[in-house]
């Protein structure tokens, strides 16, 4: 493999369609010496949705995330756009109306990103949730939805399971019904939003960490931020402090307020991703069952190549940064999986990977007998007495009307007259098209391959020709990074050049999913992917040893099994 050379680079990203963001270096320029409406601390879905919103409202917006784009919870999700069937149980009647009524305006507006997802609910002799009542419970979420689903909820004979999931168990199986939400790249989403507040003029920082807020007549009008990949403390001045740091959020109160009960509490829950083969399901149905272990509403859906298991849901008290899966995690999907596939037998040695976020609850919401499955995702936004804005709660799902209502808020804040969010009716970078199949049809002309085709329109939407376009002048960039993986040399380049690549893990575990699909979590494709990147992120041949190590550690980090307690 020849890497591709800086000048070489330069002179394809001249060509492209579409102007690269600033530099890092301008955009640290710009931080330090401009004054801002508003600083949001955290680039979560949450945060990023709110930095759109502000920067097409007209307001002079910074971004700062400690780590990356989606590093915590929301790149470690179901990856649904759903909404939430599961919360009917529990009488989240409102949340599920206005869950149901974004993922419709997603479908539409990220069309590449959010795309329809049939799941399949079994139902057997004995179950909690009897035929009838899921029957009612289903034609009540499509009149949430107010019948505008991709399609309504329809009863199934036991044939039409066992002929769908061929390997379900069939012994006391009544029967079932079929509903629709979406799936997403949460990952992909979280960035399409970046890249729209960037596009929109916010300034965005990655890898930037607050160290202490600004303080003026014991108000909030800034931050001290550090360049992380520097070390260089930079001053951010802004009129409003917004923080959207999700389980973190107790951490920025405690730069701000001492003392105090915390916001939030963390749910852990964990997914495992199995080879397709060895648990199939149809790439466009999903399974929502009862766990036979504990009677929990859970998932098996389709990803590509693999099928995900999940998701746990536990009270937890771990740090964000060192929250991963256990051994009895696994054992628990694993047998809740093999409830309903007996003949696939699932064992430990079948996870191909394994990886756990922390949903930030309200701390509020959460029922006297805290569990953590009946917490409502409602959201909260308050304000300390420094002023600091701090939104917690909420799911993917609704995080554009999370973003709303901060924004709102910072409105009122500033003083300023009230303007309407423009972001339920535009299409998020990559959206702007007539037909996902049209879109499909023409990268299949170009591309010669159906998997990169799907998985270029997929993550790129309409802009999938910019990483295909750095193939023409060299052909080797339409090698993969990883065999039998559709992703591509091209890619590791664009992210760099337009979507705020610092490191290996931004790329291959969030831009990509490649960490997420190989057994070796990436290391191999790492390799690769960073003889490519060094030239133009000016790392030297040591300095790509370091990071190959760094990349190596993050991912045990990020996809380490906990033993199993003694």
């Amino acid at each position: 493999m020849v890497p591709v050379s800086r000048r070489e680079v330069q002179s394809l990203v001249s060509q492209s369609a579409l102007r690269p963001p600033a530099s890092r270096s301008e955009r640290l320029l710009a931080l330090s010496s401009q004054a801002f409406d508003v600083l949001i601390i955290g680039g979560g879905i949450t945060g990023c949705g709110i930095a759109r919103d502000a920067a097409l409202r007209g307001l002079r917006v910074a971004l700062v995330e400690r780590e990356d784009f989606a590093s915590g919870t929301s790149s470690r999700s179901s990856r649904l756009v759903h909404g939430g069937v599961r919360y009917l149980e529990h009488g989240h009647l409102g949340l599920v109306f206005e869950s149901s009524i974004e993922r419709y305006r997603l479908l539409r507006l990220a069309p590449h990103l959010v795309r329809p997802l049939a799941f399949v609910w079994p139902v057997y002799k004995g179950a909690r949730l009897k035929r009838w009542k899921l029957a009612a419970g289903l034609k009540l979420y499509d009149a949430l939805a107010l019948f505008r689903n991709v399609r309504n909820s329809r009863l199934l004979s036991p044939r039409h399971v066992t002929e769908t999931f061929p390997g379900i168990r069939a012994e006391g199986l009544t029967g079932g019904a079929r509903y629709y939400d979406a799936a997403t790249d949460d990952a992909r989403l979280t960035l399409a939003n970046v890249l729209a507040a960037s596009e929109a003029g916010a300034v965005i920082l990655n890898h930037a960490s607050v160290r202490a807020l600004v303080m003026d007549n014991g108000k909030a009008q800034g931050a001290t931020v550090v360049d992380m990949l520097t070390g260089q403390e930079h001053t951010v001045r802004a009129r409003v402090v917004v923080s959207a740091t999700g389980p973190w959020s107790d951490e920025i109160r405690r730069l701000d307020t001492q003392g105090g009960t915390p916001a939030v509490r963390g749910s852990k829950g964990v997914h495992i991703a199995v080879p397709h083969a060895r648990l199939p399901t149809p790439p466009d149905t999903a399974i929502t069952l009862l766990s036979p272990v504990d009677g929990r509403v859970m998932f098996i859906l389709p990803a590509a190549t693999h099928t995900i298991i999940g998701t746990t849901e536990t009270a937890t008290e771990a740090h964000p940064a060192e929250v991963r899966a256990s051994v009895s995690d696994l054992d628990y999907l694993l047998a809740s999986a093999n409830g309903l596939f007996p003949e696939a037998r699932l064992v430990r040695e079948d996870v191909v990977s394994a990886w756990a976020g922390i949903r930030p609850l309200v701390a509020s919401a959460y029922s006297g007998s805290g569990d953590a499955n009946s917490a409502s995702r409602e959201h909260s936004i308050q304000s300390s007495p420094s002023g600091v804005l701090a939104i917690s709660g909420g799911k993917l799902t609704t995080y554009r009307v999370m973003a709303s209502d901060m924004v709102n808020a910072v409105e009122k804040a500033l003083g300023m007259p009230h303007q309407k969010a423009r972001t339920g009716s535009l299409p998020l970078p990559g959206g702007d098209f007539a037909s996902f199949d049209a879109e499909l049809a023409a990268a299949r002309a170009e591309v010669g391959r159906d998997d990169v085709a799907l998985h270029l329109v997929r993550a790129y939407g309409n802009r999938w020709r910019l990483p295909w376009a750095l193939t023409r002048e060299r052909p080797a960039l339409a090698e993969p990074l990883a065999p039998g993986l559709p992703y591509l040399r091209a890619e590791a380049i664009h992210g760099v050049t337009h979507e705020f690549v610092h490191s290996l893990d931004d790329l291959l575990v969030r831009r990509l999913k490649l960490a997420f699909e190989t057994r070796d979590l990436g290391r191999a494709a790492a390799r690769i992917a960073a003889a490519d990147m060094a030239p133009l992120l000016g790392w030297s041949p040591e300095d790509v040893e370091r990071q190959l190590a760094e990349y190596s550690r993050h991912v045990e980090r990020l996809f380490g099994i906990e033993p199993a307690s003694r």
